[in-house]
């Protein structure tokens, strides 16, 4: 291990790091706006909007996420409309590019997580609010969404750790993040082993760090829920 090397290029790493880090926080928040009201969406109403979330989610889960940013970012641009039109400027960016795609990706599979937990809410809870005579909305804001998301934290801590490793693919299109840094200090120094498994260790930090967040999460608010 050359650890010279990886002490003159951490300042490298840890711009990747922030990169990182901004993308993660950017696509799971616009992703979990996004994904509520299409869980609402996909459960609680029937016929063509339920099919066409539907659609959107099993898109985005069916192909591969190096696919979906490679025709956001190389595929749109050849055509003249595209370049033409007032979107350009955000969409010739190689961040709100992988921004856009990470956020649509990731908001597929929450969707996915968050109705299958509405899905799985006793059957009482829902009476019991039907009972009191609260209207669907009121019912959706006060009962079904909250418990649903408790419920959702275990699948939704995986994915969150699934959309960090995923942040990886923004060094494909020249954005410097931890991956992009070990790349170039493999190109520039011809030492692999210590520039990836020093990006690698980041990666491992960080996925410690979320592992303990969606644990005390679900320490704080589902398993009083569960107990109960």
């Amino acid at each position: 291990m050359n650890f010279e090397t990886i002490g003159e290029n951490l300042p490298l790493y840890l711009t990747g790091l922030g990169v990182t880090l901004k993308l993660l926080l950017l696509s799971l928040g616009c992703g979990l706006v996004l994904a509520l009201p299409l869980a609402v969406v996909r459960t609680v109403f029937h016929g063509w909007s339920s099919r066409l979330v539907w659609v959107y989610t099993y898109t985005f889960r069916g192909t591969p996420m190096l696919v979906q940013l490679f025709l956001c970012y190389y595929g749109l641009a050849q055509f003249e409309a595209v370049r033409d039109s007032w979107a350009w400027p955000w969409l010739s960016s190689a961040t709100f590019c992988a921004w856009l795609t990470f956020s649509l990706n990731t908001a597929a599979y929450t969707t996915e997580i968050i109705a299958g937990a509405i899905r799985a809410l006793p059957a009482g809870e829902i009476e019991a609010a039907k009972s009191l005579g609260m209207s669907r909305g009121l019912m959706l804001r006060r009962i079904v969404l909250p418990a649903a998301l408790r419920r959702a934290l275990p699948a939704y801590g995986n994915e969150a750790i699934f959309m960090l490793h995923g942040t990886s693919l923004a060094s494909v299109v020249t954005l410097l993040d931890l991956t992009g840094a070990a790349r170039e200090v493999y190109a520039k120094h011809y030492l692999p082993f210590e520039a990836f498994i020093t990006a690698g260790a980041f990666y491992f930090v960080l996925t410690l760090a979320l592992v303990g967040l969606f644990r005390w999460a679900e320490a704080r608010w589902l398993k009083p829920m569960m107990n109960r």
